[in-house]
């Protein structure tokens, strides 16, 4: 048994231990127990995005803090959009799909273009 096991497609092996997990879920009743803890790592994933963008600003302020006063305003206007674009998409309760989905992604890449944009200004010699 630990022979077929081992020779099996790891793409088949995967989909065996999700249809498992899935099939404990069921026998155990435990819904809610996943959207409990689909909440928590929603929350958990915001707050690393967060953690890495202020690593980033940490480790660039210095160079952010010579651009003239127009630049900065947009760099950190737009960095606060995405911050608050991503806050209002992984809002526990909210739907994640349609309009809500369009508008998350078209205002996520508004801010990264705006931030991008204006870093390459500021960076042509």
């Amino acid at each position: 048994m630990r022979r077929f096991f081992s020779e099996l497609n790891p793409t088949v092996r995967g989909f065996l231990v999700i249809g498992l997990i899935a099939l404990v879920v069921v026998l155990l009743s435990l819904e809610q127990t996943l959207v409990s803890l689909y909440l928590i790592l929603s929350i958990a994933f915001f707050l690393a995005i967060a953690f890495v963008v202020y690593l980033f600003w940490r480790e660039r302020r210095d160079e952010i803090g010579g651009w003239s006063g127009r630049s900065r305003a947009v760099f950190y206007g737009a960095a606060g959009l995405v911050l608050v674009d991503l806050g209002a998409y992984f809002w526990p309760g909210r739907t994640t799909a349609g309009p809500d989905a369009l508008a998350f992604v078209l205002v996520l890449a508004a801010g990264g273009y705006a931030m991008w944009r204006t870093w390459r200004a500021e960076h042509t010699y």
